[in-house]
């Protein structure tokens, strides 16, 4: 029945007079036209690849006796089984190269599949959370049950990658899949898997250094076999596609007219969705993460002119093969130690710029802002004077209780004990710097929270998700690769300097989508995952301080000392003796600039200084408590839930709960798993991590 329909709609279409040809350019010539411009871009792409490449072989003979063409020649016509640099390139040159074009080649497709389904344009195995749930359930598999390879790796990375897409699903259903909404549910699973990725890594250090590495997105190969394998997903992807390209063609006109032409959009999106999840998990479990070349494959192609899913899924998975290819041909001619780095970090260093670039291009959208403006809803009616000072003193008396259990309670080989009065050294020697630091840090996310979601206008903004927190800690990242012996000053230095880049970055991007918070939040996401590549980068680069390095980016304030508390408390009092001075901006800036005016404040003006303050907030809490904790979420919207509307209240009540959310989780995590050491701010990462799926949630309930 389906197929009479199609081809009466193919005979009603056809049907009309038969029009004389005319001397202007025909379907024909346009469509040549419009394949003419990819290809020569893609030409250029592919000659420099291939060059690399040839120059490549040229240079894996140390002595320089024997050239490209002679060593194919010789090799093709007189085989040695026993000559070393024909071994070297038949059993590891040649599969990186032939992986690398897959890999390019399988994530496009991956890309162009969702993008089509889903409609969203920067849906891709990396945005939806896919190859960080692919990743994690390898690395679950690899660490705790190596037996279950068995099933099979491609199987595992399968199974974790449709969960993951399953949950951001689930977290934006109620928001119709809207792009931001699949977007934020992405970034949170990835949030999730890479904070058990690190639990991982603390409790099993060794066994986890070849699977960092291989996570990363490295393209090293010992054979053809994961070529081989590669080959035989591509070819049933590419089948599988162009089978149902004219069906979901069709289902972009909307499910009605799919449904008129007796198609099944539930199961046509099930089989596409289930396609591009196991073509990622294939290159997942052969290669490890390498992010973005399934959403910059195809906006190139989109830019180049080719708008049909059929020719947008052949043009973006040739693109992918030869980026990816070029590439890792480029990195491998860096030569020396920038020879060993991933590919796929490298990737995804590399495409977060054109994230950025794109963003603008992307039609803006306003789900978070409709969900904000729920949750103002039910925000519960302001405290009055009294009921504030009540309040106030509830959190004072809350956190100073936390504080002493924090001090004088704690387990050890013998179970929970009490400080007596002779263990006093163990108090100020152990455990007064690590409670200090920890109480500082999260007051002072939690302040950078109030300004930022204040600043944008965006309830669900904060120096985590917006990426402030990853420019923070890109400076720190940076300066460690440049100057791996800086102290502690120049390494604050960094993370200020670093901070107010990601935030200019942002705001420069935000003005020119009129501040709309579903686009300040996919360009946190970008800045994030450059951070993400360059900490790998950095962590396999050899230097000394990896494991410290390591130990911060998961947030142990283990390796705190009284300097650093000092810091941290001394940056805090001045951000408490501040704060009143930025009450004003912050209460008139959010109505309008002509509101702004008219009050006498420069909202330019005002902007830099909160923009500064905010960013010495993040670098100042970022340093002590690493990048991630959502504290800088969780603690306004606690506030605001409480009742404290007015700046003047909300930004001291979110300061006492974020630093009741840090010292809880440090406690918590210097006991919950004695003798080893949970990182606190990993602890609170989960936390916030609930947090942030309950206000999307709550928010879709609404919707």
């Amino acid at each position: 029945m389906a197929a009479c329909r199609m081809k009466a709609l193919t005979k009603v279409q056809t049907k009309g007079p038969t029009k004389e040809p005319t001397k202007g350019p025909t379907l024909g010539r346009l469509d040549r036209a419009a394949s003419a411009r990819p290809m020569r871009v893609l030409a250029l792409l592919a000659l420099g690849a291939l060059a690399l490449t040839l120059l490549r072989i040229d240079q894996m003979d140390p002595m320089g006796r024997i050239a490209p063409f002679a060593l194919w020649r010789d090799a093709i016509l007189h085989r040695d089984a026993d000559d070393i640099r024909w071994l070297v390139i038949e059993a590891s040159f040649l599969p990186r190269v032939a992986i690398s074009v897959l890999c390019g080649a399988l994530l496009a497709l991956s890309g162009v599949l969702f993008q089509q389904i889903l409609r969203n344009p920067i849906a891709e195995p990396a945005t939806l959370g896919v190859s960080a749930g692919a990743s994690l359930a390898m690395t679950l598999v690899l660490a705790l049950a190596p037996a279950w390879l068995a099933v099979g790796q491609t199987a595992i990375a399968a199974a974790g990658a449709g969960i993951a897409l399953l949950l951001a699903m689930g977290l934006a259903w109620r928001q119709r899949l809207s792009p931001t909404a699949l977007v934020l549910g992405g970034l949170i699973i990835s949030f999730y898997s890479g904070a058990i990725g690190s639990v991982l890594t603390l409790f099993h250090h060794n066994a986890m250094q070849a699977i960092f590495i291989w996570g990363a997105g490295s393209m090293n190969q010992g054979s053809w076999h994961g070529a081989r394998v590669l080959t035989g997903y591509l070819s049933m992807g590419l089948a599988l596609t162009f089978a149902l390209a004219r069906p979901l063609e069709l289902m972009s006109l909307g499910d009605a007219t799919a449904r008129g032409l007796g198609l099944p959009p539930a199961g046509i999106r099930t089989v596409g969705l289930a396609l591009a999840v196991l073509l990622s998990a294939a290159v997942v479990s052969t290669v490890g993460v390498v992010g973005f070349v399934g959403l910059v494959a195809p906006a190139i192609v989109r830019l180049l002119g080719v708008h049909t899913f059929r020719a947008r899924a052949t043009w973006a998975t040739v693109f992918g093969a030869v980026l990816v290819w070029l590439t890792d041909q480029t990195v491998q001619s860096l030569g020396g130690a920038l020879a060993r780095l991933p590919t796929g970090a490298v990737i995804a260093l590399l495409a977060s710029p054109v994230l950025l670039w794109l963003l603008p291009r992307f039609r803006s959208w306003s789900v978070v802002h409709e969900a904000g403006e729920r949750d103002r809803d039910r925000v519960r009616a302001p405290l009055g004077e009294r009921t504030v000072y009540v309040a106030f003193a509830v959190l004072g008396v809350a956190l100073a209780a936390l504080i002493v259990i924090s001090l004088m309670l704690g387990r050890d080989l013998d179970g929970w004990h009490w400080l007596s009065r002779n263990e006093f050294d163990v108090l100020v020697d152990y455990r007064l710097a690590r409670m200090l630091a920890a109480v500082a840090g999260g007051a002072m996310l939690a302040m950078a929270g109030v300004i930022v979601q204040r600043l944008t206008g965006n309830p669900m903004a904060s120096p985590e998700v917006l990426g402030i927190s990853s420019g923070a800690s890109l400076g720190v990242f940076a300066l460690a690769l440049c100057a791996p012996a800086a102290g502690a000053v120049s390494q604050s230095v960094a993370a200020c300097v670093g901070a107010c880049g990601a935030f200019a970055v942002l705001l420069a991007l935000a003005r020119r989508s009129a501040f709309a918070p579903s686009q300040m939040i996919l360009a946190g996401v970008a800045i994030g995952t450059a951070f993400s590549a360059l900490a790998t980068i950095v962590l396999l680069s050899g230097t000394p301080r990896a494991a410290q390095l390591l130990a911060w980016m998961a947030g142990s304030t283990y390796r705190v000392g009284a300097g650093d508390a000092a810091f941290a408390v001394g940056a805090l009092a001045l951000a408490v003796a501040a704060a009143p001075l930025l009450y004003g901006w912050l209460q008139i800036l959010p109505l309008g600039e002509s509101v702004a005016r008219g009050r006498g404040v420069d909202p330019r003006a005002s902007r830099l200084m909160l923009l500064i303050v905010a960013s010495l907030l993040t670098a100042s809490g970022t340093q002590v408590v690493g990048p991630l904790s959502f504290v800088g979420l969780m603690a306004p919207h606690a506030a605001r839930m409480l009742g404290f509307v007015n700046v003047r209240s909300q930004m001291p009540a979110a300061t006492l709960i974020g630093a009741l959310i840090l010292c809880a989780a440090d406690w918590l995590g210097r006991n919950i798993a004695f003798p080893f050491q949970v990182p606190a701010g990993l602890l609170a990462t989960l936390l916030g991590g609930l947090y942030f799926m309950g206000l999307m949630m709550r928010g879709n309930g609404r919707a």
